[in-house]
């Protein structure tokens, strides 16, 4: 939309109508690792823009405060509108700054403007004692992109929604936190124990990119991109064929009618028979049941994902042996007193914590020797 107008409806100093162009910033942040996300209690901001008040056409938003100016511009973002009209009446403020300052706030300090839009800029003419603005939006992002934002509230939740994305194999998963304190370290960090929370679909440990909208604030817009391995249909028929093995293996035992002991002794029983474990192996439950063998990441997830379909309280470790990556269990009905590592042994042996650590086990909470 193109106006001319005289000096006192908004022409600039060298004769031209005033305009802003505004970029909006997108810049993935590299965070301390040591930020944490906090799974509090806390109040909630829901990420709602109401509809604002609208003049005699239902086209043109009405407004005469600076909040309001800033909601119609973030109304128009949240509609995907690419150019809309808002009426400020009886407006008190400097009505070219305020637009100007309104725009550069949805387009860089909410986190849907910093993750969805490229620019705005504004355009203004003064009719009698309103002014009618124009702001033009051009986005980054598709409408389906924007209405595929999952809104979450605590560190359970994104964990959660990652584990729901990693099971299905997306490439993609965006998420609006109401309370955000972390980095792109923490998130990361969740998505790789999200990963390991589901032993039957972790068929290839994804490479994660995280980036966060806008670069601070504790109300933010995070964007996983996951890269796997692997092609999507290879991952999904060797889940399907995985699951399909572990029932098959599970359901005649009927773990179900047994107390915690003997559906152990059952449990270990089937590992040792159903679980290969081979140093150079691969790093999967799949590898470890249905191929030639795991290394110590699989053979740990073989055995959690038996462990779960069996009832029995276990989970994965993470850590070092001897200075080397290496995995292995938990068991926790016991209140996590003994560990299981089936490369070195799966007949049913367990270590303590303090035996694990004078073998040169190193994990998080492991104990001081």
């Amino acid at each position: 939309m193109t106006r001319s107008w005289a000096s006192d409806t908004g022409k600039g100093r060298c004769g031209v109508k005033r305009c802003l162009l505004i970029p909006a910033l997108c810049c993935a942040l590299l965070l301390s690792g040591c930020s944490s996300l906090l799974d509090r209690p806390y109040v909630m901001v829901e990420p709602h823009v109401e509809q604002p008040v609208v003049a005699g056409d239902s086209s043109i938003i009405q407004v005469s405060t600076y909040s309001e100016l800033v909601n119609a511009v973030l109304f128009l973002v949240s509609q995907g509108t690419e150019e809309g009209m808002i009426q400020l009446t009886d407006y008190r403020g400097e009505v070219e700054d305020d637009l100007n300052r309104a725009c550069l706030e949805v387009a860089t300090d909410d986190p849907l403007g910093a993750y969805a839009v490229d620019f705005i800029k504004n355009s203004y003419t003064r009719v009698l004692t309103t002014y009618e603005a124009v702001i033009s939006i051009t986005y980054r992002r598709t409408k389906e992109q924007v209405q595929n934002i999952v809104n979450v509230t605590s560190t359970s939740a994104i964990r959660k929604e990652v584990s729901a994305a990693l099971s299905e194999y997306r490439p993609e998963l965006v998420l609006r936190v109401g309370y955000f304190v972390g980095g792109t370290d923490s998130v990361a960090q969740l998505v790789r124990q999200a990963y390991y929370d589901a032993p039957v679909s972790a068929m290839s440990m994804p490479e994660c990119a995280v980036t966060l909208y806008p670069n601070i604030g504790t109300q933010r817009i995070v964007e996983i991109q996951l890269t796997y391995p692997e092609e999507e249909d290879v991952m999904r028929e060797k889940s399907t064929q995985l699951k399909a093995e572990v029932e098959a293996l599970v359901s005649p035992l009927h773990a179900q009618q047994y107390g915690s002991v003997e559906r152990l002794s059952m449990l270990f029983s089937l590992v040792s028979r159903s679980v290969t474990y081979s140093p150079r192996g691969g790093s999967t439950a799949w590898d470890a049941i249905l191929g030639d063998g795991a290394d110590s990441e699989g053979a740990a997830l073989a055995f959690q994902l038996l462990a779960d379909e069996m009832s029995v309280g276990s989970t994965l470790v993470e850590g070092t042996l001897n200075g080397e990556a290496h995995f292995w269990n938990r068991l926790s009905d016991d209140g996590g007193a003994h560990y299981v590592d089936l490369t070195r042994d799966s007949s049913g042996t367990t270590w303590s914590a303090q035996d694990l650590a004078e073998l040169g086990y190193v994990w998080e909470d492991a104990p001081e020797i």
